[in-house]
């Protein structure tokens, strides 16, 4: 069996004395693993970098088996990855993201936005957004999606501001007050149609949103933690939005 597809690398592990285990993300397969042969020779290292873009040409006996790689360079990213803590934490905490889904399973529209992401991790406030945005598909995608759109008591769109811990959907202000203190803030930039742009303070509130949810649904049953990228991708995030540490977001849990 055999297919050929563009990919984006997400990590290796060794494998034998030269050899590695490369693990990257295609659009129409998803998640995949091979096994390159000369993987660790000094032609193949940089080009098996987390964030690099390549062609993969995948081959094996039986559909089930590992397989092995034969894979080209496209867009070597992986040293304008390393210029910058956003950048080096993002690439790693995206990936350690898709490991919670299965191998094989189709993902293309985490496939495109993992691709431009990429290409965003040097500028702090859009790297924070779009990282948000990618764990909400994330979870999405996991079936554990948020409704982020119609307040869940009144059906209203407009002063949408809380999000219930219980249900994942968006509740007006107004509806939700008497709640206030056990609800998780909507950041506005995850508003229906809004045009706010994210500040440290709003990426803050984005963090501890999907945190709350991907503990609750995702490592909690599993008996899993968040990557501890993750947080560095935050830390560094909102230290370059100049937000005070005391802003800065605590783990969440439900």
């Amino acid at each position: 069996m055999q297919w050929s597809e563009e990919a984006i690398v997400l990590g290796v592990r060794r494998h034998g004395e030269s050899s590695v285990i490369a693990e990257v993300m295609t659009r129409s397969r998803g998640r995949h693993l091979g096994m390159v042969r000369g993987g660790r020779s000094r032609t193949m290292q940089p080009v098996l970098q987390p964030g690099n873009s390549v062609d993969v040409t995948w081959r094996a006996r039986l559909d089930e088996h590992l397989g092995e790689f034969r894979i080209e360079p496209l867009e070597l990213r992986a040293g304008r990855l390393m210029e910058t803590a956003t950048a080096v934490y993002g690439v790693q905490a995206m990936a350690a993201l898709l490991r919670f889904l299965p191998e094989r399973d189709p993902h293309p529209h985490l496939y495109e936005a993992l691709s431009v992401i990429l290409d965003h991790l040097h500028e702090p406030a859009d790297a924070g957004e779009l990282f948000v945005r990618f764990e909400l598909a994330v979870l999405n995608d996991l079936g554990f999606g948020l409704d982020l759109f119609e307040c869940a008591a009144t059906g209203t769109r407009e002063d949408l501001c809380y999000v219930s811990p219980k249900s994942g959907r968006v509740v007006s202000r107004a509806a939700g007050a008497p709640w206030a203190d056990k609800m998780l803030a909507l950041p506005a930039f995850l508003g229906d149609e809004s045009r706010h742009a994210a500040d440290a303070a709003a990426l803050a509130d984005g963090f501890r949103l999907t945190a709350f949810f991907l503990n609750r649904h995702v490592c909690e049953p599993r008996g899993l933690e968040l990557a501890s990228a993750r947080d560095g991708f935050i830390q560094a995030a909102l230290k370059a939005l100049g937000a005070p540490r005391h802003d800065q977001p605590e783990e969440a849990h439900a």
